[in-house]
């Protein structure tokens, strides 16, 4: 094993990468493009600062240096003699001082970029972990491709008026079947996309979207608003999953989701969905909604909520909602607060699942290339890995880091520690693990 997570470790650090895709959370966001250049150029007012024979000490009279390795204002060439280097006064560190003071990643690479409103672009996830978690991570002591993922969209601009656009999402890799269209077993839509063991195709997006000044529209395949964490890689601080994201909450829906931002402050959300995680097919019928509030400028809350029938086999209905805090303590430290509660019964009445669970974050960015943080959850659950008249607590640690060596390259090494007393949950160590994962993923 240690030879297979030295190996690990070789091929996932080594790689290169190329953009970013969109980022959900406020936390540091590792899919945006990060290290702009901080270092401001004045423009100068007579020749001292402004020729470009001028070297890098510029005339006191400018008020600031140069940016070293940037070109002084209204000029048409680099000021000779700034080198660039880490000590050139230009404010931040070098792309690798990702330890300690600033650091500048530069611009990421872009495969496809943008064209006005369009984009398209994606990212792959390689990743390893020592030991089985029955939360999308599959395949223990393995290096394995969770994501092999694709996007193209066409944002709406309603500002000026009425305007429509869409979005594609395709996944290939281990995190595939978990993302397909699930809810129903009869192989339509991505439901059968398999390809071996625990690898498959996905398609957990595809909608048109619609609007006019502060009101839109989504019709079709799209994401839910339910819960934190999501199914995208590059939108989670963490590597691994929460028992609330993977069992209590669903990943799609297909439908109507009407979105109204009501003020700079209130963005409220509502519409109707052929249940959880279906296909272009009736699955059930639910309302999906949910209010997001900004009590402050350091200060946001998030709920969100389901009622109805979930899905057709075995009839599930009922009610789930999701209540997030979300608070910046300080300039550097986020602290984010999560409960989920869901409550279903099947057709005659009986009790399908009843969970209830507490998430806490604490995510500390120290630059735009490193950030530490620690998860907690506690996972109270009856019907989902014991019988419904049984009920038993799944508690879970988790401290990880987030790094970028590169614009394009996010490495996410974490150590998690899973507690099952009544050995329910299927970890590979029965009632406790400690758990070791690490994964790169290379943006485009």
């Amino acid at each position: 094993m240690k030879r297979k997570l030295l190996a690990a470790l070789i091929m996932m650090c080594s790689g290169a990468a190329v953009s970013a895709a969109d980022a959900n959370h406020a936390y540091y966001q590792p899919g945006m493009g990060m290290g702009e250049q901080v270092a401001q150029v004045s423009h100068c007012d007579h020749d001292a600062g402004c020729g470009c024979e001028v070297p890098c000490d510029c005339d006191p009279g400018c008020g600031v240096e140069p940016g070293c390795g940037l070109e002084p204002a209204d000029c048409g060439c680099e000021a000779p003699g700034c080198d660039g280097g880490c000590d050139g006064g230009c404010g931040g560190g070098c792309p690798m001082s990702i330890f300690g003071g600033d650091c500048d990643l530069g611009d990421p690479f872009s495969l496809f970029g943008e064209a006005g409103a369009w984009s398209a672009g994606g990212w792959v996830q390689l990743g390893y972990h020592t030991d089985a978690l029955p939360l999308f991570n599959s395949r223990p002591d393995n290096v394995q491709l969770h994501q092999m993922w694709l996007y193209a969209e066409k944002s709406i601009d309603t500002s000026c008026g009425f305007d429509v656009g869409g979005r594609i999402d395709y996944v290939y890799g281990t995190d595939g079947p978990d993302t397909q269209a699930f809810g129903l077993s009869n192989g339509h839509w991505d439901s059968s996309w398999t390809n071996g063991n625990d690898y498959g195709h996905a398609i957990p997006q595809l909608y048109l979207e619609a609007g006019y000044g502060d009101l839109s529209f989504k019709v079709g395949h799209f994401y839910t608003l339910i819960g934190y964490e999501v199914v995208t890689a590059p939108d989670n601080f963490f590597y691994s999953h929460a028992y609330t994201m993977y069992n209590s909450e669903p990943f799609t829906h297909t439908g109507v989701l009407g979105t109204y931002n009501a003020s700079d402050d209130v963005t409220v959300w509502g519409g109707y969905t052929l249940g959880w995680d279906s296909g272009f097919e009736d699955n059930g019928d639910s309302f999906l909604g949910g209010l997001s509030l900004s009590l402050t400028d350091d200060v946001s809350l998030t709920y969100a909520a389901i009622g109805g029938r979930f899905n057709k086999e075995p009839g599930e209905r009922g009610y789930m909602q999701s209540l997030v805090l979300d608070v910046a303590v300080t300039d550097n430290l986020q602290y984010v607060f999560q409960t989920d509660y869901l409550d279903s019964t099947d057709a005659n009445g009986a009790t399908v699942r009843n969970t209830f669970d507490i998430n806490q974050y604490a995510i500390y960015t120290i630059n735009d290339c490193l950030a530490a943080g620690a998860r907690f959850e506690w996972y109270n659950e009856s019907g989902v890995y014991t019988p419904i008249n049984d009920e038993s607590d799944i508690y879970a640690l988790t401290l990880g880091t987030n790094i970028k060596p590169h614009a394009n390259v996010l490495i996410r090494p974490e150590v998690r520690f899973d507690w099952d007393s009544d050995e329910v949950a299927g970890l590979e160590e029965g009632s406790d693990q400690t758990t070791f994962g690490i994964d790169t993923i290379l943006l485009f």
